[in-house]
């Protein structure tokens, strides 16, 4: 069954795939919360980097996207066939119309899963939107409002932040904004370095190619990159769209630890998004586990919030727990391997990891 853009017998939905669908970007800021995941540059990212397939349950209404439960079909003949909202997605909430009370969209998903063969439907986020569903697995969320000055941000950060940042600046720490893709190569290296530090494998380099051609060049995000001369030391990637951005990626170079410039790459951030009107900045998905990172989004007067994921097994037509795998005995393996074939060893696993 292939119905990427057609009308179904799922109660006036339509399943669109924004790959084959020219103006989804312009239907879905018919909706004002839609976000940046929701839309066709984070699609074509996903395709293009893991082959997954688009399958987007919609209701539209006179023109304007009223409903929207944006999922991908992704299959592994390791684990197997599912659908994920979205794959690699810190959140992606549901769309609904305003004061809506109840919606077909997970009861129409699990109706296509079905016939599809899919495993599960896993949604990250919006557990409240699908009647009877409970958490799988949680995890915190920050956001940075960026209502005031720059300068009455700053402080309102934690005192050790402020330091940091200070710090990194009588280093002679300087920050570079970039949309090139020669600030994403930049970043990769650091991110590589970083992932082994942590025993993890890098998510392939195509997936950050794709990142740099389908977001930056496009105008949704920047990478923040923080030298000393011209060592880079730590860079970040971000995302945007309607004033809100969204920290999605960061990397270091240990070595540099000391001179604190992951704290100055995200107070350049804050301020150069404050300065041009955003109205917030969502730090993404920290592990509960995760104590040091928690404490150091905290630092820049995040508010912290409660991240739910539930995953429904389609074939036992219930809600089954989902291990948050931040850390475990393959942390010290990966750790020990010499980063070519650490990221041999990411361009194996993440296509079949979502």
């Amino acid at each position: 069954m292939r119905c990427d853009h057609a009308e179904n017998s799922f109660g006036g939905l339509v399943v669109i795939n924004p790959l084959e669908h020219p103006d989804w970007d312009a239907l879905l800021a018919t909706h004002p919360e839609s976000g940046f995941f929701h839309g066709g540059a984070w699609a074509r990212v996903l395709h293009r980097t893991y082959g997954h397939r688009p399958v987007y349950f919609c209701r539209i209404a006179n023109g304007r996207l009223v409903e929207l439960l944006a999922v991908m079909e992704v299959v592994s003949p390791w684990t197997g066939r599912r659908g994920v909202s979205l794959p690699f997605t810190d959140v992606c909430a549901v769309l609904r119309d305003t004061g809506q009370a109840g919606s077909r969209l997970h009861e129409a998903a699990v109706e296509f899963g079905v016939r599809e063969g899919w495993k599960y439907l896993e949604c990250r986020g919006g557990v409240p939107d699908w009647p009877g569903a409970s958490p799988s697995v949680a995890f915190y969320g920050h956001n940075v409002e960026l209502s005031g000055p720059p300068e009455q941000l700053f402080e309102s950060f934690q005192g050790a932040v402020r330091r940091g940042v200070r710090k990194a600046l009588d280093a002679g720490v300087k920050v570079e904004f970039s949309r090139h893709p020669e600030s994403m190569q930049t970043f990769y290296q650091l991110h590589c370095l970083t992932r082994q530090r942590h025993g993890v494998p890098p998510q392939p380099r195509r997936f950050f190619e794709s990142i740099a051609s389908e977001v930056l060049a496009e105008g949704h995000g920047f990478v923040t990159t923080a030298r000393f001369g011209a060592k880079p030391l730590a860079a970040a990637v971000y995302f945007h769209r309607h004033r809100r951005a969204i920290y999605k990626f960061g990397a270091s170079d240990g070595t540099f630890q000391h001179m604190r410039p992951n704290n100055l790459v995200m107070w350049e951030t804050i301020r150069r998004c404050a300065q041009e009107g955003f109205e917030g900045l969502h730090l993404g998905r920290t592990s509960v586990v995760n104590t040091g990172l928690r404490r150091f989004k905290l630092g820049f007067g995040a508010r912290e919030e409660r991240m739910e994921y539930c995953r429904y097994d389609l074939a036992g037509q219930t809600f089954v727990p989902i291990t948050d795998r931040a850390e475990g005995w393959f942390n010290g393996l990966f750790r020990s391997l010499p980063l070519p074939w650490l990221r041999l060893a990411g361009r194996i696993l993440y296509p079949h990891l979502s």
